[in-house]
């Protein structure tokens, strides 16, 4: 590699601080899989890790590894070797990786069905083992009485089942009393970097059978909003906030027929000319339009779902200081985001988030202000909330549940 290239770590990978011992690692996931995994950097290889942004030469990392080493010499050909590694592992955006994930998306796309990807992870893989877990998971929170109006939206978490369990129970005790025969789920794309929406044409499988995909309907929306959607369903391929939201609606609705319709909604800030609701309205708006009427279709009752979390805050998702000494300010914010959401004051639900600056990574606001634009009136209401917090890299992330019943 000549001294005057420019190396480019990839933009997908999860890097996640760890302690072991009484040394700092960052741990490196990948939804990919190329990655080996539990793969992990020193901190000193990590500060180099960072600098590959695709501005600085092979030159530039030469000096930086000096002065690492309090400026003892450090040739061409030892650099050359690092990034020749990093490449072999797969952590750098070059053809090699190019090729490797352009047949893994091929793979994807040629399924007609997507296989559960966090089953045997993080919910069991056998159908009586699972059914037993949301069975308790369920048992934590006592059933709600019949809402005065018929149910029509659910805002529920994506955090892992065991650790928002409380909040699950109460998102899903109080959906018991909804009968869809379709349903949107609005899930969370953590992986897409250029686009609003992911849809995928793709039925969903896990432990407790095959979900149909509403095909029709995608072909809608896909007709209605082509250019704000990415070109491949590949998001979905490791996505969770739609997949664990499948499981608990086939565990509810055992022995009924219902399809779904599943949406990843990507980040705003990143793919609207400007971070605002007229922007998104603008910008979405055929999309938009569609889904509204998919919703308002009286032919059938359709449910929308939104798999989300709001706050991630400490160490871990880059901030400077611990989640205990963000956590007020972090619950002020999310209250706020839940008072403006449930009262349906779309407006307001935007201006604290731009008050904000999104300082607080609310990675369900994007599925969120989907969910705001194309509900019909509706009445919600709060149904829990928690912070969870995640002691050894002092990061803490919180979600919520919120049911809409009919006005």
């Amino acid at each position: 590699m000549k001294a005057d290239k420019t190396p480019r770590v990839r933009t997908d990978l999860e890097l996640l601080p760890i302690q072991q011992g009484n040394k700092q690692f960052i741990l490196i996931r990948d939804h990919l899989g190329l990655v080996e995994e539990g793969k992990a950097v020193p901190l000193q290889l990590y500060e180099l890790i960072t600098l590959l942004d695709g501005t600085n030469t092979v030159r530039d990392l030469q000096m930086v590894l000096m002065r690492q080493r309090g400026g003892v010499l450090v040739g061409i050909d030892e650099v050359e070797a690092l990034l020749a590694h990093l490449d072999e592992s797969f952590l750098l955006d070059t053809e090699r990786y190019q090729r490797a994930k352009n047949n893994i998306v091929a793979q994807f796309t040629e399924r007609s069905a997507r296989p559960c990807s966090h089953c045997g992870r993080s919910y069991p893989a056998q159908p009586t083992d699972l059914v037993n877990k949301l069975d308790d998971i369920l048992r934590i929170q006592s059933p709600f009485p019949k809402p005065a109006g018929k149910p029509v939206a659910l805002v529920a978490p994506h955090i892992d089942l065991s650790v928002g369990s409380r909040v699950y129970a109460s998102a899903y005790q109080w959906l018991k009393h909804a009968s869809p025969s379709k349903v949107v789920v609005l899930g969370v794309g953590h992986q897409i970097r250029d686009a609003l929406f992911c849809l995928t044409k793709k039925d969903f499988e896990t432990p407790l059978g095959v979900i149909e995909t509403d095909r029709d309907s995608v072909e809608k929306l896909w007709g209605a909003g082509r250019e704000v959607i990415s070109p491949n369903d590949f998001a979905h391929k490791a996505e969770h906030s739609v997949e664990f939201q499948v499981i608990f609606l086939q565990h509810l609705f055992q022995g009924k027929s219902f399809c779904i319709i599943p949406i990843l909604c990507g980040p705003l800030m990143t793919c609207l000319p400007a971070y605002n609701r007229v922007a998104y309205r603008q910008t979405a708006k055929t999309f938009l339009t569609t889904l509204a009427e998919i919703l308002r279709d009286g032919s059938q009752e359709t449910l929308l779902i939104a798999g989300v979390d709001f706050s991630h805050i400490g160490l871990k998702f880059g901030h400077d200081k611990p989640a205990t000494y963000l956590q007020g300010q972090t619950e002020r914010h999310d209250q706020e985001l839940l008072k403006a959401l449930s009262e349906r004051k779309t407006d307001a639900f935007w201006e604290e988030s731009i008050r904000a600056r999104d300082q607080f990574n609310v990675c369900g606001f994007s599925a969120m202000a989907c969910l705001s634009e194309v509900l019909p009136l509706a009445k919600g209401q709060v149904l829990g909330y928690e912070i969870w917090h995640e002691q050894p890299t002092r990061s803490a992330v919180s979600f919520a549940a919120v049911g809409f019943t009919a006005t």
